[in-house]
């Protein structure tokens, strides 16, 4: 199942998100609550998950931000794309961006901009099939 993600999977998504560069599981201290509540009540912060037989195998963010050019319309950036190692090559992370498509098109979005760190090359083909080019854009990172 493919859903956006409720308060009660915390849990779940944190012990997913460890397999994300190597995140320890954060203790869940007033910080840490906090910005979960806010990605809980901000409209446009969107974490969707791929969901089996109960545990979250599959991630990502989709995030709208609203905008002055383009004709006012938004556009979405993807970010934390994360599939369980034991549940990869199944098609969940694909139905997770295809749900931030379909979400980020309801919301009116001209774009959708996806970056990663990998250099893998089935991550960057998986990425190539999803619909992203690498052509069109080029990005810049400063780290803080």
């Amino acid at each position: 199942m493919i859903r956006e993600i409720t308060a009660n999977d915390l849990d779940a998504l944190l012990l997913l998100y460890m397999q994300l560069h190597d995140n320890p599981f954060p203790e869940k201290d007033a910080r840490v609550l906090g910005i979960w509540n806010r990605i809980l009540n901000d409209p446009h912060h969107h974490i969707i998950v791929a969901e089996e037989n109960g545990k979250l195998v599959s991630s990502c963010v989709c995030v709208i931000i609203p905008n002055l050019t383009r004709r006012q319309r938004p556009y979405a950036i993807i970010e934390n794309v994360i599939t369980d190692i034991s549940s990869r090559k199944k098609g969940y992370a694909t139905a997770c961006l295809n749900y931030a498509k379909d979400l980020a098109l309801r919301e009116g979005c001209y774009k959708i901009m996806l970056m990663t760190g990998s250099k893998e090359q089935a991550t960057l083909d998986f990425y190539r099939k999803a619909g992203y080019s690498q052509n069109e854009k080029t990005a810049f990172i400063q780290r803080l």
